[in-house]
């Protein structure tokens, strides 16, 4: 099937009052395993490489992403391709080449007016070449000599008022909002604020996404989707299942050298992690 945009995932699913669920991608099993998951569950999904996943692969996109592209068009079900946590601007002009329909810029750690500035840059370059852009924003810092706060930093929440000024500053087409979730948990205990969650959504005219995923709650993702969340990014949860796959195999059979023989149950399992993420924010 051939790829769509994320733009048109998030702006079909906001208008039914659902979600699209968006998975990073390490390697080549995390991109088998989403599509796997998203065509069990029947549902449409994102894959998103993010700058630390480049990072990863030597700074080098294109091999990354190359790979990605064609298990999303060999899916049986809608799959975008999204560029996650973008900061560097060669790699942001690298989402046009490399076939992208969205980026995430990320200016969220620069002081306000440095972060606005930025992000409406990226936006006009993105606009001008069809490329949906989000990016985030927590409260800030930068003043009176306290430094910028990351929108996931713990306590950080994002004020509806200062959102929606941001959001007419740059036309960003979606929000990466602060509401109790953390990156990189390994347990689901966030606790996010749903009511802050209805303000945002009552608040801006863009989608909002919710960041740290991961560590949430079965019922306080469906809680969050209902109370305005369109797009839920899961990282973690995916390395969690992957890694845990991997140790239990090699503990079982501690003589295997062949990376077959444990990495396909860490490819399954991922899949069944996104079947079951899937199952859970489609409402």
């Amino acid at each position: 099937m051939p790829l769509v945009s994320t733009g048109e995932l998030v702006t079909r699913a906001r208008s039914q009052g659902r979600a699209v669920a968006a998975f990073n991608v390490i390697t080549l099993e995390h991109a088998e395993a989403i599509a796997a998951g998203a065509e069990r569950a029947g549902e449409p999904a994102v894959l998103q490489i993010s700058e630390n996943a480049v990072r990863f692969h030597g700074g080098e996109l294109t091999a990354l992403a190359a790979a990605t592209g064609a298990v999303a068009r060999a899916s049986s079900v809608p799959l975008a391709l999204h560029l996650d946590h973008v900061v560097s601007r060669d790699l942001l002009h690298a989402a046009y080449t490399e076939g992208f329909s969205s980026v995430m810029f990320d200016a969220s750690k620069l002081p306000y007016g440095d972060n606005v500035k930025a992000t409406a840059e990226a936006v006009r370059w993105g606009h001008g070449r069809g490329i949906w852009v989000e990016a985030e924003l927590g409260r800030i810092g930068g003043k009176d000599g306290e430094p910028p706060l990351d929108a996931h930093t713990p306590g950080v929440r994002t004020d509806p008022a200062e959102a929606a000024a941001y959001v007419a500053d740059t036309g960003v087409d979606a929000l990466a909002v602060a509401v109790g979730s953390t990156h990189a948990m390994t347990e689901r205990t966030a606790a996010v604020d749903h009511a802050l969650i209805a303000g945002l959504r009552a608040a801006l005219p863009v989608p909002l996404v919710l960041h740290g995923s991961s560590g949430v709650p079965d019922d306080g993702l469906r809680a969050a989707v209902a109370a305005g969340m369109t797009k839920i990014n899961i990282g973690t949860a995916l390395n969690t299942a992957y890694t845990g796959a991997v140790r239990a195999f090699l503990e079982a059979h501690p003589a295997t050298v062949d990376p077959r023989a444990y990495l396909a149950p860490a490819r399954e399992a991922m899949a069944g992690t996104v079947a079951h993420f899937l199952a859970v924010v489609r409402g």
